[in-house]
């Protein structure tokens, strides 16, 4: 017992120092590792069981911790990732987020909502759409831009959203097509806007601040003149503004940053200024006269009193006004007609809210260009004939207006909703921050833009409001002239909230530039994703500044704002896209935390996108979905391939799953028939593709389209063969990339070729979408003793696919066959239609010659006609049969005489069946091959009986015996295998692997020496010194099998026809027979395809699937 218990005591003690010392084979029994410092990591954590996996799959604790410590993300995903791998920025101490809803969101959503077009054109298109028109167009935009809202926030509380706002969400939610595509036009339009706020700060600038300050004069100009002056100064003062600002950008965000708060103040303070102004007339409207000539409105510039002639001391006197339109200032002068048959009358430009003029401006007044505003309810005396004269005196339209350019106008004042998502890497809880500050934004500036609506058009007087410049206000802004407790605060205001816009656009829209090409998806924008040492884009900057100029250079606001609203509302129109695209799919990664939207509402959303950008301008709108396009497709076909679980790779699994279901309801009617191609290739040890060639062809011969597998075989386990597996399949698909064969491609691992080519056409294909069509090459080398594997493989293979009813196709020669880049100026591809197998030899030759390869290649067909055939009527009904079938074609009808058989195709026979007798005993065991020699000794012991000369010629249609078959043999049977197996097939010349001499190739070539000099030309009918006397055959003759000798007659016939008529012919094919039924004849029947293709170069051997492929009917 003592002893016991020291036993023990000496194992704990043991098992303590090894716990102690961390020896990870004693301390844990599950451990296997020599990393001792890994062992010890997981000492105590109970983890030991999966420490051979932490590598991949990391503990659930460093997960958290990772996840917990996550603050702040730099402008794209990729520089993300980078600082993720970057040991000394995880050492960094994390600066913790600051802004809130408040400061992060809803402030600067309000300042890029805010801008320009409520300053300079809200009163003027009240004015000229009537204050119903107006509050439908800004109904219109704000709804737009709430469901927009909607369908962001949601998309952008489903995860972490970087700094990239939209373009970010979209390409992540519709995949990098669509991403790249409209982050394109959301940067186009971002720099557009900055062209407008610029344009829009020389506006202010040139005509209220400082009109003195204008390079082109425009004193003393009428019409367009006048105009072009005025466009040509906002070139010149737009480029060096924008040259500032660019600098400005260059030198520093800091100092725009730092800026921002002001321009914002500047924005709130002149809205709140206008608000007082509106309250202060109601009891006290300011006092801006404004002076019309009978209904016409005059520009207040050059006199001082509203009136002909005023009464003083002395007497009646004229005034300034008279002097504009007299040629003197004396009563007797003569005068402007419409200027002496109307009076002058002064009205309140602002008559103020209780006035009641709303009524009056409740309706539009739209006007062509260069008429002279109106007045309602005044009487005016004018000639209709008379031309307008005086130009420069008049308020004048200064562009056609109609509904649908207010809406183009309009709609920029209700962009910049994606402010906030732009900033969510700042914010202390985005998901929680952007939804409620970005819908608070758009509910404020949607009130405040409807409120100013009906207020201007309830204080302003209609005239004042179609006065686009305020001419009739003495030069002043038609908003100031309301504003308290001066118009200068609106002016003042208005210009720093511009300048303020225009910077931050500026700012903007380069580094959305570089987060597109740092992303990689489109190729030629990467060199805009470099810049300055500390990450500034200096390069996008540089082309921002380019393509903004080009704006300016436009000089209109009214023409730059519908381009910009283009490029917006596309932008917009995607995200709902996105977001419905997601919710309809289900995925399971779709969560968001913002639970008010629904895919409804996201569908309405982007239906009010798409009609508001046909309204604002159709061509626009054809400009920038063509711009998109041209992107998508650049980015579809150049772009780098991304995966980014977007909702388009589901939407195309959801649709490819609807459409396999589909398929499911039975087989394809004959017109839809098409092949769907398996193609065969084998790899080298290297697991690199050994016929490229075969790709080449499957690219000739997909102007069907269809499905196109790309498979392959290896020899082995799966488990130990996986990374050759893996390095076949890249192999594969860098040579269908290469060779420009869209499809699939597998890799199939059994513990032999054979077993593993039957299961990839078992297998291959997804429900009904599988391949009915097997191209694969001829096997080259099948006469070399080493490789007797491989044709019996092939026969096998052959033997699968009519069990399986699928066509197939095998090239012979492939390596003559021509690459994708080769051109066939002349020549044909010739048909052997021998026997019908459902249309494909029709069908091939017209999908080849689709391809440029062999487009200008012509198509012959060739038929066969047997002594009882009428030739003549043969070949008229083939000519009307490819007349309903639609293919041109040349038809000719070869006749094809019975003949003896030759003593070149008894010695031919002999030789093939001395060949097969060598290749059966080459793997037979001693034993089996005495008992094969045995045999073979027995049969040649007895003598076949000579036959009379008349049953040993053959025809046509005489079909092979069954050897060793006691059954009466049937016609119908006959006719049937004779169809299958007098089928010719084009051959290419031998390999020299192919030409290695047997001891029966080496009989062969001494006899055809002797006997036969030409081959080609006459096999059947040798010279009469070769033909031998039937009845004095050789001894080997009497032992052949008689079906052979008839199998080789046929073969030999129909080589020598096709070889004299195509023997120029750029592809040839024919008919495959199909092989024996009884095995035993598998050797001689590759000798009888070899033979049948002997002398050609180009051959597809064609072997139908039993079904019609091709039909006359439409």
């Amino acid at each position: 017992m003592a002893r016991l218990q020291s036993l023990v005591d000496e194992a704990l003690l043991f098992f303590t120092s090894a716990v102690c010392d961390g020896n990870p084979k004693e301390s844990s029994p599950f451990i296997n590792s020599s990393d001792v410092e890994k062992s010890q990591q997981y000492d105590g954590k109970n983890m030991a069981l999966f420490e051979e996996e932490m590598d991949t799959s990391p503990m659930v604790s460093s997960l958290l911790s990772s996840l917990a410590n996550y603050s702040n993300l730099p402008q794209g995903s990729k520089e993300h990732e980078e600082a993720e791998n970057n040991e000394e920025a995880r050492k960094k101490p994390v600066k913790a987020p600051r802004m809130g809803t408040l400061m992060g969101v809803y402030l600067p959503c309000l300042q890029n909502i805010f801008g320009v077009i409520l300053f300079l054109r809200m009163t003027w298109l009240v004015g000229i759409g009537g204050v119903l028109g107006t509050f439908i167009i800004v109904f219109m935009c704000c709804s737009t831009t709430m469901l927009t809202a909607i369908s962001m926030s949601a998309i952008a509380t489903n995860g972490v959203v970087p700094a990239g706002g939209s373009y970010y969400m979209i390409s992540r939610s519709l995949g990098p097509e669509f991403g790249g595509a409209v982050g394109i036009c959301f940067y186009l339009g971002t720099t557009f806007a900055g062209a407008m706020y610029i344009l829009g700060c020389i506006e202010i600038l040139l005509i209220y601040i400082a009109p003195h300050a204008a390079i082109f004069r425009l004193e003393g100009l009428e019409g367009p003149e006048a105009e072009a002056a005025l466009l040509n100064n906002m070139r010149v003062y737009g480029t060096c503004v924008l040259t500032f600002m660019a600098i400005v950008v260059f030198v520093g965000v800091k100092y725009v940053n730092k800026l921002a708060l002001v321009f914002l103040a500047c924005v709130i303070l002149s809205i709140l200024a206008v608000y007082a102004g509106v309250i202060k007339t109601a009891f006290e409207p300011p006092d801006f006269p404004i002076c019309i000539l009978g209904n016409r409105t005059l520009v207040w510039k050059g006199f001082d009193v509203c009136a002909k002639m005023i009464e003083q001391e002395n007497g009646t006197v004229t005034t300034k006004l008279w002097k504009l339109f007299c040629d003197s200032e004396f009563l007797n002068a003569t005068c402007d007609e419409y200027f002496a048959n109307n009076n002058v009358s002064e009205v309140q430009g602002i008559p103020g809210i209780t006035s009641g003029i709303l009524a009056e401006n409740l309706f539009g007044n739209y006007y062509q260009k260069g008429v002279a505003i109106e007045k309602r309810g005044i009487p005016s005396v004018m000639d209709p004939d008379a031309p307008l004269s005086s130009l420069n005196r008049y308020v004048l339209a200064d562009i056609t207006s109609y509904f649908t350019l207010l809406v183009g106008i309009y709609f920029p004042s209700v962009t910049g909703i994606m402010a906030g998502s732009n900033r969510s890497g700042d914010l202390r809880d985005a998901q929680k921050s952007i939804p409620i500050g970005t819908i608070m934004a758009i509910t404020t500036t949607s009130l405040v833009y409807m409120s100013s609506v009906v207020l201007f058009g309830a204080c302003i007087e209609g005239v004042v409001l179609r006065d686009k410049f305020g001419e009739a206000v003495n030069g002043n802004l038609v908003i100031g002239t309301l504003a308290w407790p001066s118009p200068w605060v609106i002016v003042i205001g208005s210009f720093f909230s511009t300048c303020g816009a225009g910077l931050q656009s500026l700012t903007g829209a380069p580094r959305l530039l570089q987060a597109i090409a740092r992303d990689g998806i489109v190729p030629f924008l990467r060199v805009f994703g470099h810049g300055k040492a500390n990450g500034e884009p200096t390069w996008a900057l540089l082309l921002t500044a380019c393509i903004c100029e080009s704006g300016i250079l436009i000089a209109s606001l009214d023409s730059v704002a519908p381009i910009l609203s283009m490029f917006f509302l596309m932008c917009y129109m995607f995200v709902n896209l996105a977001c419905a695209v997601q919710t309809l799919l289900r995925t399971p990664n779709w969560r968001p935390r913002f639970k008010f939207y629904h895919w409804a509402l996201s569908f309405l959303g982007m239906s009010l996108c798409l009609s508001l950008m046909f309204i604002c301008s159709w061509y626009y709108a054809i400009v920038a979905m063509v711009i998109a396009s041209c992107i998508y497709k650049y980015i579809e076909f150049r772009g780098a391939e991304k995966e980014w679980g977007d909702g388009i790779r589901g939407l195309s699994l959801s649709a490819a799953r609807f459409a396999l279901m589909r398929l499911e309801e039975g087989p394809p009617h004959t017109k839809n028939w098409r092949p769907q191609l398996l193609v065969l290739v084998s790899v080298d040890a290297e697991q690199n593709v050994e016929q490229p060639r075969m790709l080449s062809l499957t690219c000739q011969l997909k102007a069907g389209k269809g499905l196109t597998i790309v498979g392959t075989a290896l020899e082995g386990t799966f488990l130990d063969n996986h990374p050759q597996a893996q390095r076949a399949e890249q192999s594969l698909r860098k040579m269908m990339e290469t060779e420009k064969v869209k499809g699939f491609c597998q890799v199939v691992i059994s513990s032999n070729l054979r077993d593993a080519t039957s299961h990839l056409i078992q297998a291959g294909g997804l429900g009904g979408l599988q391949h009915n069509t097997v191209l694969v090459s001829w096997p080259r080398n099948w006469k070399q003793a080493e490789d007797h594997q491989t044709w019996r493989n092939f026969i096998e293979l052959v033997r699968e696919t009519t069990a399986a009813h699928l066509a197939l196709l095998v090239p012979k020669n492939i390596t003559a066959f021509p690459s994708n880049g080769e051109r066939f100026t002349e020549g044909s591809i010739d048909v052997w239609w021998i026997v019908h197998d459902g249309g494909m030899l029709m069908l091939l030759p017209f999908l080849l010659r689709q391809h440029k390869v062999w487009r200008k290649c012509k198509m012959r067909i060739f038929t066969v006609a047997q002594m009882d055939d009428n030739s003549i009527q043969m070949k008229k009904d083939l000519t009307t049969f490819l007349y309903h079938l639609r293919i041109d074609a040349e038809v000719e009808v070869v006749e094809m005489h019975d003949s003896d058989i030759s003593a070149y195709t008894y010695e031919k026979t002999l030789v093939m069946e001395q060949r097969s007798q060598i290749l059966k005993q080459i793997n037979l065991t001693k034993n089996e091959r005495e008992r094969e020699i045995q045999s073979i000794t027995d049969s040649s012991r007895g003598s076949i009986r000579r036959k009379n000369p008349a049953a040993v010629t053959t025809q046509l249609s005489v079909s092979e015996e069954q050897p060793g078959s006691s059954e009466p043999e049937k016609p119908e049977e006959e006719v049937q295998l004779i169809h299958e197996n007098a089928t010719p097939t084009p051959t290419s010349p031998q390999s020299p692997a192919e030409s290695a001499e047997t001891p029966g190739d080496k009989v062969h070539m001494t006899w055809t020496d002797k006997f036969d000099g030409d081959q080609a030309k006459a096999p059947s009918a040798p010279s009469p010194e070769g033909i031998k006397d039937i009845f004095n055959m050789k001894p080997e003759w009497e032992n052949l099998n008689q079906s052979n000798v008839r199998r080789m007659h046929t073969a030999l016939k129909l080589n020598g026809v096709i070889a004299k008529k195509s023997q120029e012919a750029k592809l040839v094919l024919l008919n495959m027979p199909g092989p024996p039924k009884n095995r035993t004849g598998d050797e001689n029947y590759m000798e009888f395809l070899e033979v049948l293709t002997e002398g050609l170069n180009r051959v597809l051997l064609v072997r139908g699937g039993g079904r019609e492929v091709i039909t006359i009917y439409s």
